[in-house]
């Protein structure tokens, strides 16, 4: 009786550091900085010129948030090593509805009952106008869970976000989502985990996380 199983490999990386300064971004649409550019291709293994070196992954395809500080990137990328690309919103970032764009200060305090309540009960961050956790972490997930429909032995690379990564990563490690805060996840974050599907069954596994040292986030 045959066995069927098949191993996925996916990296994900966090887009890079983003004009606007210090604020809140699930929606609003700014570019990379030249700064974020460059924490990227490091962490990528990638040339100043945006092409592949020797440490660069042998990614199969390319998948990315649809937002420019991801996508740019991604494509860019995609055209250099000659890599399919799919853009989906899927992977996009939560939809933060009034507080998008608001200065991190003004948030922390507008938000404070909202993430005290979160860490009780996840349906209890909802922000005004916005997508709720429990609807984004549905869309994540289902996201995530179609990567197991891969062709056995694809390296994936997902560009994505800070807040899709607090709900990958708890998940693979068997955290709750509303205690994720201990996971270090600055731009440039770069992560491997290893999918093995065994018949009907998927298992993940974090191989490495922030694997790429950025000289502009030690501090």
């Amino acid at each position: 009786m045959s066995t069927y199983s098949k191993t996925i490999i996916v990296d994900f990386i966090r887009h890079g550091e983003p004009h606007g300064g210090d604020i809140l971004r699930g929606r609003v649409d700014p570019e990379l900085t030249d700064l974020g550019w460059s924490q990227m291709q490091k962490a990528t293994g990638l040339s100043s010129k945006h092409i592949p070196g020797d440490v660069t992954p042998a990614w199969s395809e390319i998948i990315s948030s649809p937002l420019k500080r991801c996508r740019y990137f991604a494509e860019q990328l995609a055209a250099q090593a000659d890599l399919p690309i799919s853009v989906l919103d899927h992977w996009q970032e939560i939809d933060y509805g009034d507080w998008d764009g608001m200065l991190v200060s003004e948030w922390r305090k507008i938000a404070a009952d909202q993430f005290k309540a979160f860490r009780e009960d996840i349906s209890a961050l909802a922000p005004p106008n916005g997508e709720d956790f429990l609807s984004f972490k549905d869309r994540i997930l289902s996201a995530w869970h179609k990567l197991a429909a891969k062709e056995d032995g694809s390296h994936l690379l997902v560009v994505t976000h800070g807040g899709v990564l607090r709900v990958v990563l708890p998940t693979v490690l068997g955290m709750p989502l509303n205690r994720s805060f201990p996971l270090h996840i600055p731009f440039a974050c770069f992560t491997r985990i290893r999918l093995d599907i065994n018949e009907d069954k998927a298992s993940a596994s974090l191989i490495l996380h922030n694997g790429a040292e950025h000289g502009a986030n030690a501090n």
